[in-house]
């Protein structure tokens, strides 16, 4: 059900009324206890902090993230996600055509499946970072 409101604090309540919808074999990393709103800012900066994103946010991107915290997709996973798709843009042939800025968060939900179901280890993701942090420098 899609609750769309013109008011925040409504969308928000309309957001916690919603069945959380959460999906077998989908880990939950509540462990850290993050809250929700902790969860959503940190969800919303690392998206904004992302290379090739436009820096901006929009409701929709708040709202995708809040549901990224209702399914109980770990900030870690989408964090990597982030990661990965940010290196998989920069690694590109020098003579390749510009990317487009990426202006939503939903640009990135494909690959956060795809961290979710991967089983990759937390290593692999740190070298990515390193990679990033490289390539930004470069």
């Amino acid at each position: 059900m899609d609750h769309r409101c013109a008011i925040r604090k409504a969308e928000e309540t309309a957001m916690d009324k919603q069945p959380s919808g959460r999906e077998a074999g989908v880990p939950t990393d509540r462990s850290s206890s993050v809250g929700r709103e902790d969860y959503v800012r940190k969800v919303l900066e690392a998206y904004r902090n992302t290379p090739g994103t436009c820096g901006n946010l929009r409701r929709p991107d708040r709202m995708l993230a809040v549901q990224l915290y209702q399914r109980g997709v770990p900030l870690s996973i989408v964090e990597n996600a982030l990661v990965l798709a940010a290196v998989r843009r920069l690694i590109r042939p020098a003579d390749a055509p510009p990317l487009a800025t990426i202006r939503s968060l939903a640009y990135f939900m494909a690959v956060i499946e795809e961290v979710l179901e991967t089983e990759v280890g937390e290593e692999y993701f740190q070298y990515a970072r390193q990679k990033l942090q490289r390539l930004r420098s470069a």
